[in-house]
C-alpha cells in the first residue's frame, strides 16, 4: 500500500494539524504541552521508520528502503534534541509559543519527505516545507532585531537557492524527459555525448542544495543567522536540515547523474575544498561562540563532501557516519551554549567562558569532549566521522582532499583548543545560572555518546555501511 511507505510522515503530518489545532483551543499555557506532544510523535514516527518495509509508492514518486530510513532516524534525533533545549530556553526567554514545536514538526516532515523523495519534484516540495517553517523559526524571537534579521536574510537567499534548484531541476527534465531520479541515468544513455546542458543543470541542483549545507560559496548567510537566531533554532539548524539535503545530494547524484560523475565530481571536490579551508580560517578571527560554530560547520560540510566526491560505497558511509557524530556533538555543544546565561540573559562571547571550570567543571569538561572531538581528537566522535571520510578518500586515489582535510583540521584545532583554554585557565568571569535539567540532559547524554563511541561503533557503522549498500546497490 502506497500509505504504508510513507506512514512517518502522514502520522507527523496528522500529528502536526492536531497539535496546531490543540494549541489554538486551550486558553491556558500550552507551549510545553505541545512540545512533549511533538517529542512523543517523533517517537513513534522514529517506531514506524524502523518498521517500515523497503518499497516504492505514489507511482514511483516516494521511496522506503534502507537509506532512507538511515537518514530519517538522524533527522527525527536531530529535532527531538533541539525540542528538548526549547523546553525552558523559550520560556526563560519570554518566546515559548505553541507554534514553535508544530513548526519543528512540519519542518522535519519536509526533510523525511526529501530523504524518501524518489522524483526531482517530490524533492523540491520536501525542500520547500523545511525552508517555509524555518524561515518562522529563526525569526521566532521577534522582539528581538537580530532575530527578525536572520529571519529575513535566511529567507530572501533561501529563496534564491530554491530558484536555482528548481531551474536546475526544469533543464534536467528537458534533457532527460523525466523527473524520476533512478531513471535520469537511463535517460541520458551516452554521457560521451551529452548536451552542455546537462552540466548547467547538475551544477544548478548543486548549487540550490549547498545553499542549505551553508557549503561555500553559497555560505554567506550561515554566521548571521546562526548568531540571530534564538538558540534552539539554531541548534535546530545546525543537525536536522543538514542531513536533508546531504542525503538528496547522495541520491541525486549517485543515482540520478552518476553516469556523468566525470561532470560533477570536480565540482564537489572544489565546493568541498573551498569549505575545509573557509571554514578553518575565518574561524581563526571569531569571538562569538556561535559565529564560531557556524564558520565550524561549513568546515565540516566540506569534511562530509568528500565522501560524496569519492562517489564509493565506502565514502556514502563515511558520509553517514559523519553525519551521526556531527548531529550529536553539535546539538551538545549547543546545550552548552544555551547554558550560558546570566541573570536570565544568554551571553554568546567566547569570553564569557572564562574559568568556567572553577565555576561548573561538569558543563566545562562536556563543551571540552565536544571540542575535542569537533577537533577531531582520538578517541572521540569525531575523529571517526573524519577517519572513514579520510579513508574512503584515499582508497579511492582522491589524495588531494584528504591530505587538505588533514591540514584544515589540524588549523582546526587552534579555536577549538582555545575554547579549552578560556573555559580552564582564564581568569572567572561571573558564574553562569543554574542549569535546566533539559539543557543537562541533552548535554551529557550527547558528551556520553561522543566520549564512548569509540566503545560502541559497530552497530553504527553496520547500520550506515548497509544504507551505502542499499543507495548503490
Amino acid at each position: 500500500m502506497n500509505w504504508q511507505a510513507a506512514a512517518p510522515e502522514i502520522f507527523l503530518a496528522c500529528s502536526g494539524l492536531v497539535i496546531l489545532l490543540l494549541g489554538v483551543s486551550l486558553r491556558q499555557d500550552r507551549s510545553k504541552l505541545c512540545t512533549w506532544l511533538t517529542l512523543g510523535a517523533f517517537g513513534v514516527a522514529g517506531w514506524l521508520v524502523v518498521g517500515t518495509s523497503p518499497a516504492t509508492a505514489y507511482e514511483g514518486l516516494y521511496v522506503a528502503d534502507g537509506f532512507a530510513g538511515f537518514a530519517k532516524l538522524l533527522i527525527l534525533a536531530g529535532g527531538a534534541l533541539s525540542m528538548i533545549l526549547a523546553l525552558d530556553y523559550n520560556a526563560q526567554q519570554r518566546i515559548a509559543r505553541f507554534e514553535f514545536p508544530v513548526l519543528v514538526l512540519f519542518s522535519t516532515v519536509g526533510m523525511m519527505t526529501m530523504a524518501s523523495a524518489a522524483n526531482l519534484m517530490t524533492l523540491y516540495i520536501g525542500l520547500e516545507l523545511q525552508s517555509l517553517a524555518i524561515y518562522v523559526l529563526a525569526a521566532f524571537a521577534r522582539d528581538d532585531i537580530r532575530s527578525s534579521e536572520a529571519g529575513l536574510k535566511y529567507f530572501v537567499l533561501s529563496a534564491l537557492a530554491s530558484g536555482l534548484l528548481l531551474y536546475g531541476i526544469s533543464l534536467a527534465y528537458g534533457f532527460a524527459g523525466t523527473m524520476q531520479i533512478g531513471q535520469l541515468a537511463t535517460a541520458m544513455t551516452d554521457p560521451a555525448n551529452l548536451p552542455a546542458g546537462v552540466a548547467v543543470a547538475v551544477a544548478f541542483v548543486i548549487a540550490g542544495l549547498a545553499f542549505k549545507l551553508s557549503a561555500v560559496p553559497f555560505h554567506m548567510w550561515t554566521p548571521d543567522v546562526y548568531q540571530g537566531a534564538p538558540t534552539p533554532v539554531t541548534a535546530f539548524m545546525s543537525t536536522a536540515p543538514k542531513v536533508a539535503p546531504f542525503v538528496v545530494l547522495l541520491r541525486v547524484m549517485l543515482v540520478g547523474f552518476g553516469h556523468v560523475g566525470a561532470q560533477w565530481q570536480p565540482i564537489i571536490e572544489i565546493v568541498s575544498i573551498a569549505s575545509m579551508i573557509l571554514g578553518s580560517l575565518a574561524a581563526i578571527a571569531q569571538s562569538n561562540i556561535k559565529r564560531l560554530m557556524a564558520y565550524s560547520s561549513i568546515g565540516h560540510m566540506g569534511y562530509a563532501l568528500i565522501g560524496l566526491a569519492v562517489g564509493t560505497e565506502a565514502g556514502v558511509r563515511g558520509v553517514l557516519i559523519y553525519l551521526l557524530t556531527y548531529i550529536v556533538m553539535s546539538a551538545g555543544t549547543f546545550a552548552c551554549i544555551i547554558a550560558m546565561q546570566r541573570r536570565g540573559q544568554q551571553v554568546d562571547r567566547i569570553a564569557d567562558l572564562g574559568g568556567l571550570a572553577r565555576n561548573d567543571l561538569p558543563l566545562a569538561a562536556v563543551m571540552a569532549i565536544f571540542m575535542f572531538s569537533m577537533a577531531g581528537l582520538p578517541p572521540m566522535a569525531g575523529f571517526f566521522g573524519k577517519v572513514y571520510v579520510f579513508l574512503a578518500a584515499v582508497q579511492a586515489g582522491f589524495w588531494t582532499l584528504a591530505i587538505i582535510g588533514v591540514l584544515t583540521s589540524v588549523v582546526g584545532c587552534f579555536y577549538y583548543l582555545r575554547v579549552i583554554k578560556v573555559m580552564f585557565f582564564d581568569g572567572a568571569e561571573a558564574a553562569f545560572d543554574r542549569r535546566t535539567a533539559s539543557v543537562s540532559a541533552v548535554a551529557f547524554a550527547a558528551g556520553a555518546f561522543t566520549l564512548f563511541f569509540f566503545a560502541m561503533p559497530a552497530p553504527f557503522v553496520g547500520a550506515a555501511a548497509r544504507a551505502a549498500r542499499v543507495l548503490l546497490g
